[in-house]
């Protein structure tokens, strides 16, 4: 089950993480957000051991929001080593995303 990120354990889970970070920024009332849940939730299956995969609420984490300039949701963030490497935006097939998370677990 893919991490429920918030503003108050953002730095340990993401800043922190050891392993790539795939991070979806969603809010319960946007339609492609829950298009792509359920793709998020099986890539947190899937790459689970090689890679974190987190979730965060727009509206109920204002700052992480904030802070990465979310403007559109669903917007997918991708870190290594705590920085940005790679951001999709709006609803996309499961392909694409796992096509950038493994990117960045070599």
């Amino acid at each position: 089950m893919a991490l429920e990120i918030t503003d108050a354990n953002f730095e340990e889970m993401v800043t922190n993480a050891t392993q790539p970070v795939l991070l979806d920024f969603w809010a319960e009332w946007c339609g492609p957000c829950r298009m792509v849940g359920p793709v998020v939730e099986e890539l947190s299956k899937d790459y689970s051991g090689k890679a974190v995969v987190g979730k965060v609420n727009v509206d109920v984490n204002p700052d992480i929001s904030m802070k990465f300039g979310i403007r559109n949701i669903p917007t997918i963030l991708f870190f290594k080593d705590g920085k940005v490497v790679d951001k999709q935006v709006g609803a996309v097939p499961k392909s694409v995303l796992a096509g950038k998370l493994d990117a960045q677990l070599k």
